[in-house]
């Protein structure tokens, strides 16, 4: 009789054995040496479920921590595999890979710095993201690649996306700083890197055509201290008539926000990889 009930355990817990082999996986603390930065950087990275048994290519999202937090923050704090599991089980997101790198250097933040002694925008196009997408099956097209990111990280995703939307088919901008503040009495050299790296500048200053070629989602709390820039960013998109998305929903600058606008951020760079 042991033979039928051997049969019987296997036929019973088969599927589930499957499923957790063939589960998504999260890595927290991988690195990549750069040499534009001089050093050695961390990332993090999450595979969705059946990454290890196929030999399919993804779509990637590049995720952005915030001031104060590293490339484990979206996994410690923000629970982005719980909540992109939930994702892609119901329908809602596809399967991708999400990276989020590590702007919790000894120069804080994702820019290059005005002497040019620290070039992290640089690293990130012309080490990091080539490195990453020879390493992960990834696909290279522009309509699978989309960024997002929170507070610090939501203005690198409104400057990186700006500075390059032949990249980007999405940007989802979550309590988003605007980037580096205007200074009336800065000299010349100043202004135009701080133009560089200001998002209501760059809305300003940029073609058009340009910015409205990516999709824009912004996303802010009522009672987030960054809501005023970021509708001030939305004002001056509708002035240009650049397509995008502008939420506010109640909430402040917090995890519980940001954990709540996740799903939302994954629907919304899922439809550009459906070719909506």
């Amino acid at each position: 009789m042991k033979k039928p009930i051997q049969l019987l355990f296997l036929l019973t817990f088969l599927p589930t054995i499957l499923l957790a082999q063939t589960g998504s996986k999260v890595f927290d603390n991988l690195t990549i040496k750069s040499k534009i930065l001089n050093t050695e950087q961390k990332y993090a990275v999450y595979l969705p479920p059946g990454y290890d048994n196929s030999e399919r290519s993804y779509p990637v999202l590049y995720l952005f921590h915030g001031h104060g937090d590293d490339q484990t923050g979206w996994i410690q704090f923000g629970e982005l595999k719980r909540i992109t599991d939930k994702a892609i089980e119901d329908g809602s997101a596809t399967p991708m890979i999400i990276v989020m790198p590590n702007g919790n250097n000894d120069i804080i933040g994702y820019f290059n710095t005005i002497d040019g002694k620290w070039r992290y925008e640089d690293y990130f196009f012309k080490e990091f993201m080539p490195e990453i997408e020879k390493k992960f099956r990834i696909k290279s097209e522009r309509r699978f690649r989309a960024i997002a990111g929170l507070s610090m990280g939501g203005g690198a995703s409104y400057i990186y996306a700006m500075h390059h939307p032949e990249l980007f088919s999405s940007s989802y901008v979550m309590s988003g700083s605007p980037g580096i503040r205007a200074d009336a009495n800065a000299d010349e050299k100043t202004k135009a890197y701080i133009q560089n790296y200001n998002a209501l500048q760059q809305v300003e200053v940029l073609p058009t055509d340009k910015i409205s070629s990516v999709r824009w989602f912004i996303d802010c709390g009522d009672d987030d201290f960054l809501s005023v820039d970021n509708c001030n960013i939305h004002i001056a998109m509708l002035a240009k008539k650049i397509p995008h998305e502008f939420r506010v929903r109640d909430g402040h600058h917090s995890w519980t926000y940001w954990r709540a606008s996740l799903p939302e951020a994954l629907k919304f760079v899922t439809d550009a990889f459906h070719q909506y």
